[in-house]
């Protein structure tokens, strides 16, 4: 192979010219372009050669193209597990509380499903818009049911992909004039097919005296992307109760699509205990009744002290990873460690939980 990479290089410099000399008639032009060619058969030539003395065939026109290992393609081509409807509703109902919202979320998989049955028997449809609202504090399972939703309507056809696209302000606009019109485009094409979920979208519309804001362009590129894609793309707009109020009424666009509104309540103190009980269930932690007696009590005196924007499940969730905390550093003293020490949670957990 040396004497072929040499014989190479030779019959190039062999027949290249001194600079300057292709400019001297028209005709040097041909010479350019058949030593180019030369150069090209030549490195072609070395690349045949170099696969073939280790034993791998190359074809230099697609030298460049990466080759997908079979079982890679294989595994793309394998088909999603799917839920059906049934076991989505299912898991929709073990939700704690959100009864209106699961009573909503049924009224409105029927109403789809008996449109599309008058569609079948060619019968006239009212206009329909499924972009929704979802209005309430933090941590009371908007997102978990916006999720749900898209493997719904994926199920029952409203949906050609079923995927659930999370995105804030930050994730729609840009800092510079004319960039915000394709941070939101490619977002939206992202979920084409399933449902973007924009969270505290009030903030996409600032109050009035914000200047020169962004998020009105982001705005009026959704609305539009919106309109063009209504078949195959749904949008949920998620946050505070009066902020998305306001913020749906601070454009004609806005009140125009979307028209559904889905209230979540805070939870109550019994609900909120529940929702600790599945997190211990969950990952295998066993209270002593002195310790069930105190959550109840804590989550009780939470919630008749929360505030207008209360956590709810957030909360929760940080007072379970306390006790995780608080735990792990009392097992970790211990000589022995039995099953038993690594799953139970005495009284002193929680009480040292509540005070971090």
């Amino acid at each position: 192979m040396d004497d072929i990479n040499k014989k190479s290089k030779e019959e190039l410099l062999r027949d290249m010219k001194p600079p300057g000399a292709y400019l001297d008639s028209l005709s040097g032009f041909t010479d350019i372009i058949g030593t180019i060619k030369q150069a090209e058969n030549a490195a072609k030539e070395l690349l045949i050669e170099t696969a073939e003395s280790t034993g791998k065939k190359k074809d230099p026109e697609n030298s460049k193209t990466p080759q997908v290992p079979e079982e890679e393609t294989q595994a793309e081509e394998e088909p999603k597990n799917e839920k059906t409807q049934e076991e989505l509703l299912e898991i929709l109902d073990a939700l704690v509380g959100l009864e209106n919202i699961k009573q909503s979320v049924k009224s409105l998989i029927n109403y789809v499903k008996i449109r599309n049955l008058r569609e079948e028997n060619e019968l006239p449809n009212p206009p329909m818009s499924l972009h929704m609202v979802f209005a309430g504090n933090p941590g009371t399972g908007k997102t978990t049911v916006a999720r749900i939703l898209s493997e719904l309507y994926k199920a029952i056809g409203v949906l050609s992909k079923g995927q659930l696209v999370e995105v804030d302000r930050s994730g729609l606009v840009a800092g510079f004039v004319g960039q915000t019109a394709i941070k939101t485009s490619e977002v939206v094409a992202s979920a084409l097919g399933g449902i973007l979920f924009i969270d505290e979208a009030y903030a996409l519309a600032p109050d009035a005296g914000a200047g020169n804001d962004f998020g009105r362009e982001s705005i009026e590129t959704l609305l539009k992307l919106m309109e063009d894609n209504r078949d195959d793309l749904i949008v949920i707009v998620a946050g505070y109760s009066e902020p998305m109020e306001r913020f749906i009424t601070s454009n004609p666009g806005l009140e125009s699509r979307f028209n559904r509104y889905f209230y979540f309540e805070d939870y109550n103190s019994e609900q909120l205990y529940d929702i600790f009980d599945s997190m211990c269930v969950k990952s295998e932690y066993i209270l002593t009744e002195e310790a069930k007696e105190y959550a109840r009590e804590f989550f009780r005196k939470l919630y008749e002290m929360r505030e207008e924007n209360f956590g709810n499940a957030r909360h929760v969730r940080n007072f379970f990873e306390n006790i995780v905390t608080v735990h792990s550093d009392r097992v970790s003293k211990l000589d022995g460690h039995t099953r038993d020490d690594l799953t139970m949670v005495i009284l002193e957990d929680l009480k040292k939980a509540e005070e971090m």
